[in-house]
């Protein structure tokens, strides 16, 4: 069942996401050459927690770390790891989620390692794109396939792929909620799009191949099937009578 949010609701969202944007600032400022994933990890940690928040991936599902921190070809889902050190070129996956007072936020950005190659950047910047899209198409009386299709037509007019095998979600007092938000599909189909939805909008895009694999060591790490780079790019978003509204950012 859809849950849909009144106004006060996502006004407390907003608190949750501001704390979840913080969080991710202070990880996008902290990387670097020669950091650990793990030192990633403890620095959103201590930043939602000294927010009075706890973080909401921490022991979800069993995942051990704050944060899900994946680089290169790992799309999503990475461990932290005091031996997983960041090297110039790489692209690192930081997705972080904030509890706070009965609301979670959840977001996701894919950050340079210093000088990184045309292609990574380009990934980058057309799955940050192709978000943008997406959310645009998060408008009252549309349907939930608007916001796939938005998304897929803008990756794969670059010659890139989304990942099929995970999808958005909606988001609230849960980390996971419904409805699945597919990164692709027909405009037109699904659920009516209703004032009061709160979504996580969040493409997975690659540099090749859709298809992922998991693995099967740790059970977590998603990664490409065929090796290329991964970007990721998520934000929550409430659809409001002004329209849709980002709840994961540094509101005054």
């Amino acid at each position: 069942m859809i849950s849909l949010k009144n106004p006060q609701q996502i006004a407390e969202m907003k608190e949750a996401g501001r704390i979840t944007a913080e969080a991710m600032a202070a990880a996008v400022e902290a990387v670097k050459e020669g950091i650990s994933t793990w030192d990633l990890d403890r620095v959103i940690r201590h930043r939602i927690e000294n927010c009075g928040a706890r973080p909401t991936f921490l022991g979800y599902g069993g995942f051990p770390g704050s944060a899900c921190i994946s680089v290169n070809n790992e799309v999503i889902h990475g461990i932290p790891s005091r031996r997983r050190i960041l090297h110039e070129g790489d692209i690192v996956k930081i997705d972080v989620g904030a509890f706070y007072r009965g609301f979670t936020g959840d977001m996701a950005r894919t950050v340079p390692v210093g000088r990184i190659s045309e292609e990574a950047q380009r990934l980058i910047d057309v799955t940050r794109e192709s978000f943008e899209c997406g959310a645009a198409a998060f408008v009252a009386g549309g349907r939930l396939g608007d916001i796939g299709s938005a998304i897929q037509t803008r990756v794969e007019s670059e010659g890139f792929s989304v990942v099929r095998r995970y999808v958005g979600h909606g988001v609230g007092h849960e980390l996971h909620e419904d409805p699945d938000v597919p990164n692709y599909g027909t405009a037109g189909r699904g659920p009516r799009l209703q004032v009061g939805m709160t979504l996580a909008i969040e493409p997975m895009v690659n540099a090749g191949t859709y298809e992922v694999t998991v693995d099967r060591r740790d059970g977590w790490t998603v990664r490409t099937a065929d090796g290329r780079l991964s970007a990721h790019h998520e934000n929550s978003v409430a659809l409001t009578e002004d329209g849709p509204v980002i709840l994961t950012a540094v509101y005054d």
